[in-house]
């Protein structure tokens, strides 16, 4: 009995996911793997997108905790969305999926900041090289605040905080969890709790 470890809830027809999580990690994958980089920064991503990612391009993964492992290509270095230990303009590719949302509310020790989200966007904003790709994804639809889990924003408000760059595209996990790549921003304002995946450039 001291092995004991039921597991009652597996026996499920299909196999649950998170569906935010799942696509984002496609989405960003995806275009790291087309672009090849000689080098990646991620800030407070999914370690697991991080760890994979190193697996083709060299990355260095960003966090407000620690994390503790050893892999080829992979970098762990400890620092926060509230003033990132990187020089202005010095990443030519970085991704920081579902994490500018939390960024304020004090979920993860961080001091209270009503303007969280603005503050961490300008921080990327500020990172990236001319020439520079962000991999941006956030909860999107009806702007407002679950505390102290996360933000909802619209996703016209995530451009506002990022006026130095250009939306290259603009993909969505709608309500129902499915990637749309026929909606514009504009059409994405309305929904319950989407994510947005934001693919933005520095031309200079």
């Amino acid at each position: 009995m001291r092995d004991a470890y039921p597991q009652l809830l597996d026996r499920s027809p299909s196999t649950p996911y998170d569906p935010h999580y799942f696509h984002q990690s496609i989405w960003a994958a995806r275009h790291i793997a087309v672009e090849r980089p000689a080098e990646h920064v991620d800030v407070g991503s999914l370690a697991l997108f991080a760890a994979m990612v190193s697996v083709h391009v060299p990355v260095t993964f960003i966090d407000i905790r620690t994390l503790d492992v050893a892999l080829d290509n992979f970098r762990s270095v400890r620092g926060s969305l509230e003033r990132l230990p990187l020089a202005d303009r010095s990443v030519r590719s970085l991704s920081c999926l579902h994490v500018v949302e939390h960024v304020g509310l004090g979920r993860y020790g961080d001091a209270l900041d009503p303007g969280g989200t603005r503050r961490a966007c300008g921080e990327l904003e500020r990172v990236l090289a001319p020439g520079g790709t962000l991999y941006l994804s956030t909860p999107v639809g009806r702007e407002r605040v679950c505390f102290n889990a996360h933000r909802v924003h619209d996703p016209r408000t995530i451009l506002r905080y990022l006026p130095q760059l250009e939306l290259a595209d603009f993909e969505v996990v709608d309500d129902t969890g499915s990637t749309r790549t026929d909606l514009g921003v504009e059409e994405c304002s309305a929904m319950s709790y989407g994510c947005g995946l934001f693919r933005l450039r520095r031309q200079s």
